[in-house]
Parts: structure tokens; sequence; C-alpha cells
């Protein structure tokens, strides 16, 4: 069945470029993620880390 597939694949014109374009997106996405976890600010990840121990945020019924 895989033969099947590489042989139609092989005879598509400028096929070879989509692995490529996939691998870069997938590459720039995490590099990108991760540079912006690296410099996100170390405040703001312990005032998030708080919220769910936070008893003011929780709705109280009357």
């Amino acid at each position: 069945m895989f033969e099947q597939i590489k042989h139609n694949m092989e005879n598509i014109a400028g096929i070879e470029i989509y692995p490529i374009l996939s691998l870069l997106i997938f590459f720039f996405f995490f590099v990108g993620l991760g540079f912006w976890v690296y410099s996100y600010k170390k405040d703001k990840i312990d005032e998030m880390s708080q919220i769910p121990l936070d008893d003011s945020l929780i709705l109280k019924d009357n």
C-alpha cells in the first residue's frame, strides 16, 4: 500500500515543498512559543498560579 502512495506522490509536480513547509511551520511555532514562555514576566506567572487558590474569586450563592 505504501508503494502505491509513494508512486502517486512522486508523480505530482511540486509536492516536495509540503513536508519542508510543514517542518518550518512546526519549528517556528515551537521556537516562538519557547521564546514567549521564556520572556513571560515572573510576576504574572505567580499571579496566575494563585488563581485556583484565591477564595475571593469563588462566586457564592446567596
